[in-house]
């Protein structure tokens, strides 16, 4: 298991960082990291959280420049996460569970007194007001509450998507603090119906306009996209390494190769604006392998 960074424009996606995820059950067995050519420097467990947190400080320290952070629900439902992109000053939009809780106005927090004499004193704190899902939150929401965005052109015309926006709170009890969140919940047809989407985002609609926190929660789609290009054509998912150093050697040249597919996208985006991965590969093989295929057999 790894934790990737991908720098996406637009449609055009590529991944440029990772990190290997390494259980406790492997940081605390020193023969078997050894084993495997693990650095002594690395042989400390880091939650995945913490690894993108370090690809994001990396990417920053080498001049890297991007307008927000997004990742999927296994970062966004963890507020501490949260908290360390905001401290850095960067903008996230974090996607989340649909059973994360929030509370539709600002909860005080107080610990509950006695109501007997016997046994200990409470010591958990309680919020005055009652909390509830997002899930739950946006079955309530009516039908004139939801706006029509345009989000971005696609190959299959306007992608549209109806959209809803509200300020809530959470509260972290790990620092048994309130934090505010704007929550952001789309819905979007798919072929087998409906996609509901949770985001949550420290950015405000005083800053942004709907259309472009919309198009922010909906870029996560290039991304993925790129992974799929990367297992499906690359063959990122179909190599066996035994060795630390041979991991690293060839997710580097996966990332290598995703990288110059990205740059004949660019440079042919004007005569050929659907060229893909595929395509691309499709062509080396030729190139490299003619007596295998015609170029009438190509070109088809």
């Amino acid at each position: 298991v790894a934790v990737f960074g991908c720098l996406c424009n637009g449609k055009y996606a590529s991944l440029v960082d990772c990190r290997l995820y390494l259980p406790k059950t492997w940081t605390t067995d020193v023969p078997r990291c050894t084993e495997a050519g693990i650095p002594a420097n690395e042989m400390v467990f880091k939650t995945k959280q913490e690894l993108a947190i370090d690809i994001i400080k990396h990417q920053l320290s080498m001049g890297i420049t991007f307008d927000y952070i997004a990742a999927d629900g296994l970062y966004g439902n963890d507020a501490s996460f949260a908290r360390e992109i905001n401290n850095m000053g960067l903008v996230y939009m974090l996607d989340i569970h649909s059973d994360q809780q929030i509370f539709l106005e600002k909860p005080e927090l107080f610990l509950p007194g006695r109501k007997t004499t016997k046994g200990p004193a409470p010591k958990k704190l309680k919020a005055t007001i009652e909390h509830t899902t997002v899930s739950k939150y946006a079955g309530t929401i009516k039908p004139s509450d939801w706006k029509t965005i345009e989000i971005r052109h696609s190959a299959k015309g306007v992608l549209k998507g109806k959209f809803h926006f509200k300020p809530v709170y959470i509260w972290d009890k790990n620092t048994n603090t309130v934090e505010s969140k704007l929550l952001v919940i789309s819905r979007q047809k798919t072929k087998n119906g409906e996609e509901i989407k949770y985001s949550f985002t420290n950015a405000t609609l005083v800053q942004y306009t709907e259309q472009a926190i919309a198009y922010m929660q909906a870029q996560r789609f290039f991304i993925e996209h790129s992974f799929k290009e990367q297992k499906q054509i690359l063959g990122m998912d179909q190599f066996q390494t035994r060795k630390w150093l041979s991991w690293y050697h060839q997710i580097a040249l996966n990332m290598l190769v995703g990288c110059f597919i990205l740059k004949e996208k660019l440079l042919n985006q004007q005569e050929m604006p659907l060229l893909s991965a595929r395509d691309v590969m499709d062509f080396l093989v030729f190139k490299f392998y003619k007596e295998m295929m015609t170029e009438e057999r190509m070109l088809a």
